[in-house]
């Protein structure tokens, strides 16, 4: 006579729960001008009513140290480079027309 084993119920898996991804931003400025000052100031708002806990800002000053501009090929300032996540995304202004930089971060899609 065969012996079964008794038949025991699998246990629904809870899928991962994905962590919050990091955004890795850095703003190019030149100087404390009114058009830098403003660029920063719209991004933490930006920052704050959309991605709370969930970036990290670089702000780099090219008065300071020109030199950086080289490896996320700047040519003009305020630039805002998206790291994290990919892919990089630029977008060159003051950040004042939030719909356009919050599309332009991939965080609201084109209406």
């Amino acid at each position: 006579m065969p012996t079964t084993k008794p038949k025991t119920r699998a246990r629904p898996r809870k899928p991962p729960t994905p962590k919050p991804a990091v955004w890795n931003l850095r703003l190019y400025v030149a100087g404390q001008t009114p058009k830098s000052l403003r660029a920063f100031a719209n991004l933490k708002v930006l920052c704050e009513e959309h991605l709370k806990g969930r970036y990290q800002l670089e702000v780099i000053d090219l008065m300071e140290n020109p030199q950086l501009a080289r490896g996320d090929q700047i040519v003009a300032v305020p630039t805002l480079v998206r790291k994290l996540p990919e892919p990089v995304r630029k977008i060159i202004g003051d950040l004042s027309n939030s719909q356009r930089a919050l599309v332009g971060l991939d965080l609201r899609k084109v209406d």
